[in-house]
């Protein structure tokens, strides 16, 4: 290793201690931090990003809890962030749902979103979603599977750890889900391990995948994959990136 690779190996590394000590801080405090440039700084926060070892926001920076994989915000906080593009996004997905298909919805808030959106009518809707359950339930014709489980009230989310045994008897004909981000290698990722799972289950076994993402996810990780944009069918997103 090179004198200007171990330079930057112990930088990121003290970059790393400044934001577990800090928990998050910005890209100028980091830079008077470590008395470089900001333009350095965001190069290091881009390759540990890339890393899975940070996770960037608004000018801002904290490191990923590896241990507990569990970053996210609250369901409730997410609802109120970037809600008119999320939507507009959930709006534009309603054209890809037909009378009589079996859907999956994840517990994102662009997913609640589509719900409040969708007709009364002959569908199938499979989710793991609380608050999308007590959308749902008062509709009268549309047919609504919970994934059931144990709740987690953070993310309003259930986990059923029987989740695979439970899906083999249904034909899904299209997942919709959106994510934490997707990294510069297409890596998708999520805030916690209790969604990643879900969706990386529902990823592989529908017939079709749509993906619902605002521009503010693109170039984020998150602290657990899911999968990769490979296996995504379809994306519909406010970005030109998509």
């Amino acid at each position: 290793m090179t004198e200007e690779e171990q330079m930057k190996a112990a930088r990121q590394q003290t970059i790393i201690d400044l934001l577990r000590h800090h928990q998050s801080l910005t890209t100028e405090a980091l830079s008077v931090q470590l008395n470089v440039s900001k333009e350095t700084i965001r190069r290091d926060l881009s390759a540990l990003q890339v890393q899975g070892k940070v996770l960037r926001n608004h000018g801002r920076a904290r490191t990923l809890h590896r241990e507990n994989q569990d970053s996210g915000d609250p369901f409730h906080i997410r609802l109120k962030s970037h809600y008119a593009h999320k939507a507009d996004i959930a709006r534009k997905a309603l054209g890809w749902i037909e009378e009589g298909m079996v859907i999956a919805l994840d517990a994102s808030s662009t997913c609640w979103y589509l719900a409040r959106q969708l007709p009364d009518c002959n569908l199938h809707v499979f989710t793991n979603s609380h608050p999308i359950c007590q959308e749902l339930g008062k509709r009268e014709h549309l047919q609504l599977s919970s994934s059931g489980g144990t709740l987690e009230r953070k993310y309003g989310c259930y986990v059923n750890r029987s989740l695979i045994s439970q899906i083999k008897s249904l034909d899904i004909d299209l997942f919709i889900f959106s994510c934490e981000g997707i990294d510069s290698n297409g890596a998708l990722w999520d805030s916690n391990i209790y969604n990643a799972e879900f969706k990386s289950i529902l990823l592989r076994r529908a017939a079709q995948s749509l993906l619902l993402i605002d521009k503010s996810k693109f170039n984020r990780s998150g602290e657990a994959q899911i999968g990769h944009l490979d296996g995504v069918t379809h994306i519909i997103s406010d970005s030109k990136l998509a």
